[in-house]
């Protein structure tokens, strides 16, 4: 009682920094987590406010976040049409002001997030890095307004519970599986399936191909190097797909994009923290590191034309297996 109660008195706060007359424009870095909360918000000011309009301030490439938006119908206007003289209220969920340059310039009215508290001061904030996904904390607010959901806003959130946590696999509290088990008798099913499933463009397939004709394994460790990358994201689904193999302890994918080394580390968190071995490995040659079991590091070509030289197939996958064998 004393967890609704609170959620109850989180919710009033909220409402009480809008007014019928206001337009509000939600704005968020567009993934799973993000899109379903501002689902939830808009939402809850429905009938309250004169208008909402959700805005993403990223370009939206990845195969399931697009299935996310066409399947659950979803209106998402980017920031750069937006005309900010047309709304006097601003909502981020699942971000904070300082997590990207492009919410600089805007005076949120309200902040709702699961991400460590950057101190950022706002008329109406709920913060709460306990948490595996902003989404259970939308949920919350939807109990508490007693709201009755739809069958997209459902399963919106419940796939974005289920994506910020890994299935559980990652961070999650008690809050996180009740509002997992609120929703699931409201979700469509077949839909998060879907979702889950879609991470495939048939430009894609060029790379599997490439993975599958020139991968190294070595050592229970399997390598694969793509060459230029029209999208990075693939370096993950070949990496993920490479760790499907029963003898496979380590995938390592990597690729060149905008000038850039993008190397995918997953291992199957048993041995050594993949995030600590990017970091260790790659951290003094640019941005590296990640989780137990899933890590990545990027590195400006720049920065590897003494020690690589080429972006070739062959002598930047050596060059990365190399750099394993520093920590056998």
């Amino acid at each position: 009682m004393a967890l609704a109660a609170s959620n109850l008195d989180r919710l009033n706060q909220f409402y009480g920094r809008f007014t019928g007359a206001d337009h509000v424009l939600i704005v968020i870095n567009a993934d799973p987590d993000a899109i379903a909360s501002a689902m939830a918000i808009n939402r809850l000011l429905w009938r309250r406010v004169t208008n909402v309009t959700i805005s993403n301030i990223n370009t939206i490439t990845r195969p399931d976040n697009m299935a996310m938006i066409r399947l659950l119908d979803v209106t998402l206007i980017h920031l750069s049409k937006i005309d900010f003289h047309f709304y006097n209220k601003f909502v981020i969920v699942d971000s904070q002001p300082v997590h990207n340059e492009s919410f600089a310039d805007i005076e949120f009215t309200a902040v709702i997030d699961h991400h460590e508290d950057s101190g950022c001061n706002v008329a109406f904030k709920d913060i709460r890095p306990d948490y595996g996904a902003t989404a259970t904390i939308m949920t919350e607010y939807l109990r508490a307004a007693k709201v009755k959901l739809s069958t997209p806003l459902a399963t919106g959130l419940f796939h974005a519970i289920k994506t910020d946590t890994g299935n559980f696999e990652r961070k999650a509290t008690n809050a996180d599986i009740r509002a997992f088990q609120y929703l699931f008798p409201y979700t469509n099913i077949h839909l998060s399936r879907r979702m889950e499933q879609v991470d495939l463009r048939i430009e894609f397939l060029e790379y599997f191909k490439t993975a599958l004709d020139n991968y190294i394994l070595n050592q229970n460790r399997i390598f694969a190097h793509l060459g230029d990358l029209k999208n990075p994201d693939v370096c993950v689904l070949i990496a993920d797909f490479f760790m499907r193999i029963n003898t496979v302890t380590w995938s390592i994918v990597s690729g060149v994009y905008e000038n850039r080394l993008i190397i995918v580390i997953r291992n199957d968190g048993l041995r050594k923290d993949a995030g600590n071995v990017a970091n260790q490995l790659f951290g003094g040659l640019g941005t590296a590191g990640g989780h137990k079991n899933m890590a990545r590091a990027e590195i400006l070509f720049e920065n590897l034309k003494t020690k690589v030289g080429t972006s070739d197939q062959k002598a930047t996958t050596h060059w990365i297996i190399d750099k394993f064998r520093e920590i056998e």
